[in-house]
């Protein structure tokens, strides 16, 4: 602990787990909202106007959530160093409240692909918030346990609504079913943020002053060079996109499983319905795959803080290609639950150390800005998905060329990595000299 540290802003899970725990159930709340979605949308899309190989339009709504969700990832940084993580997050949710009636009220499928406008708000405001919130609190050494949290979190809401949302629209009716479940998430979460939820802002200042001062306690993390004191968002977007190689390196891999969830969202149900399966266990297939990714990441945080960040991205880009690769060659449901299993692992590993990663090298002055340039391209990935794989679908007729491509689009996305990108983890390669303020 730093002495020079105001008390009202010393960082540690333990010592903030009460705003940690509230930023936990934020996320559980987001992912809850997205993951209602996943299951009972794109199986029944034909009940919505789209007609069977219709690739493209059946994707649309993943396209239109990607766009939105990954232009705000990086506004939504910009905001929060701005005004404060709080107001964001409270944007976010106001956001999502028409999702509920424009699926109730939908009568062709352009009205879900508007609903996933509103979606890309909520995600690109609050989710960023609750990783941004995170680590603002936390330790640089405890940076891949917190995003290993608050993804484990969000993505085991994602699998539980997947597996609900299927069982009640069978119970309900799907509209019906998705209105319910949707606006008591939206309202609850709402309430939360509003009446719980502290500004985290003020951590990141304090840590910044304590950088400039020359008074952090801990290994010098490794911070991009030739950068200006105070940069704008423009010198931010092109350094994080493209000027700094490990930078680079790590937003084309989100990109890359950004493209591996797509196929998961969008082409997973039409899949598994074309061989004959029931809503109920397409559901359990998409759950097991989010439920293992979100369970296991807790874990995988937190090895990355033992072991660096570099190996298990890598590790985890071809364990989720080599997933997907499985669930296209084989043909029976243990099976497919095996490899949806290990795609999950994939993800886990991957996942909150990507952003743990860009974090590390992030200055806390303008850490929101670089983590939402990330996320952008992170995000942007399921509009570039949804238009590549719908392209792929809707020339083949067939959605199992899609798997295959999105396969061999993570391997290359490993090696890239492997070859490209430093470690990040300041404690394993710290900087020789004291990092620019």
């Amino acid at each position: 602990m730093t002495p020079a540290l105001p008390a009202p802003y010393r960082r540690g899970i333990r010592i903030n787990r009460g705003q940690f725990l509230h930023q936990i159930l934020q996320v559980f709340f987001v992912g809850l909202v997205i993951g209602m979605e996943r299951t009972v949308l794109p199986a029944l899309a034909g009940d919505f106007g789209v007609a069977k190989g219709s690739f493209l339009f059946l994707l649309s709504f993943v396209v239109s959530f990607g766009l939105v969700k990954g232009a705000l990832n990086f506004f939504a940084g910009a905001l929060a160093d701005r005004y404060g993580r709080k107001r964001v997050l409270v944007a976010g949710w106001l956001a999502a409240l028409p999702i509920p009636f424009l699926i109730l009220f939908a009568p062709d499928w352009w009205w879900i692909v508007l609903a996933n406008v509103f979606l890309g708000v909520n995600q690109g405001f609050a989710w960023s918030m609750t990783v941004t919130s995170k680590i603002d609190i936390t330790r640089p050494e405890e940076r891949g346990m917190s995003t290993g949290l608050n993804e484990s979190a969000g993505y085991l809401a994602v699998g539980v609504a997947g597996i609900a949302a299927a069982y009640l629209a069978l119970r309900l009716g799907p509209r019906e079913a998705l209105f319910g479940f949707g606006l008591a998430v939206v309202l609850t979460a709402l309430a939360v943020a509003l009446l719980f939820v502290r500004e985290t802002l003020p951590w990141a200042k304090a840590e910044h002053e304590e950088h400039r001062l020359g008074t952090f306690a801990g290994p010098r993390p490794r911070f991009p060079k030739g950068v200006s004191e105070r940069p704008g968002l423009r010198e931010i977007f092109f350094l994080v996109s493209f000027r700094d190689s490990t930078f680079r390196a790590l937003c084309q891999a989100g990109v890359a499983n950004k493209i591996a969830d797509t196929l998961v969202w969008g082409l997973f149900p039409v899949f598994f319905r074309s061989r004959g399966l029931s809503l109920s266990e397409i559901g359990w297939l998409t759950g097991i795959y989010a439920m293992t990714w979100g369970l296991f990441q807790s874990g995988t945080g937190h090895l990355s803080d033992r072991i660096g960040r570099k190996r298990p991205i890598v590790v985890g880009l071809w364990c989720l290609g080599g997933g997907i690769a499985g669930v296209a060659f084989v043909r029976s449901v243990p099976l497919w639950a095996f490899f949806s299993m290990a795609m999950g692992i994939g993800m886990a590993l991957l996942y909150p150390t990507l952003v743990a990663a860009v974090a590390d090298i992030s200055p806390p002055a303008w850490r929101g800005r670089a983590l939402g340039t990330y996320r952008y391209w992170r995000d942007t990935g399921y509009a570039i998905g949804g238009l590549l794989l719908g392209a792929l679908a809707q020339w083949s007729q067939e959605v199992v060329i899609a798997f295959w491509a999105t396969a061999g689009l993570l391997l290359l996305s490993g090696l890239w990595v492997a070859l490209a990108s430093g470690e990040t983890h300041p404690g394993l390669n710290r900087a020789e000299e004291a990092p620019d303020p």
